[in-house]
């Protein structure tokens, strides 16, 4: 799986939409498939259009744990963003997590501006997810 290093230097030199929409696809092909019995309704994230599941793992010191990530979703475009998604944030302690605001990462490498409304919703709802876990595990 690519590291978020190497998918922002990517993007930088993808010029045009169709080239990044075609990368993002093929984050998506590169994800690791979830298991089925991990596709459950808690592991379910509200708001995406597609189904998307995300799956957090804990490791470390309870009070500001690393938290490792697994995601799939049933749409090609949107696995490839559970991919990005997953770069930012996987392997990272609680509270780096809850702080770090993946849009403007994801604005800086031009994702979001060519995204329809539900997929960026869908995006946001992952992303507050994530960050809401953190929040969880890094006050508990």
């Amino acid at each position: 799986m690519a590291s978020l290093d190497e998918i922002i230097d990517d993007f930088s030199f993808l010029d045009d939409w169709e080239d990044r929409y075609r990368y993002v696809i093929e984050l998506g092909k590169a994800l690791p498939n979830l298991p089925d019995d991990k596709k459950t309704s808690e592991n379910k994230v509200m708001g995406c259009a597609s189904q998307v599941w995300l799956v957090t793992q804990t490791a470390g010191d309870p009070e500001n744990p690393v938290l490792t990530f697994e995601g799939d979703s049933d749409a090609h475009i949107v696995r490839g963003l559970v991919a990005i998604v997953l770069a930012t944030y996987s392997g990272k302690k609680a509270s780096e997590i809850a702080a770090l605001d993946a849009f403007e990462i994801f604005s800086k490498i031009g994702l979001v501006e060519n995204l329809s409304s539900q997929r960026s919703n869908g995006l946001r709802s992952m992303v507050n997810r994530i960050r809401e876990e953190a929040r969880v595990r890094a006050a508990a």
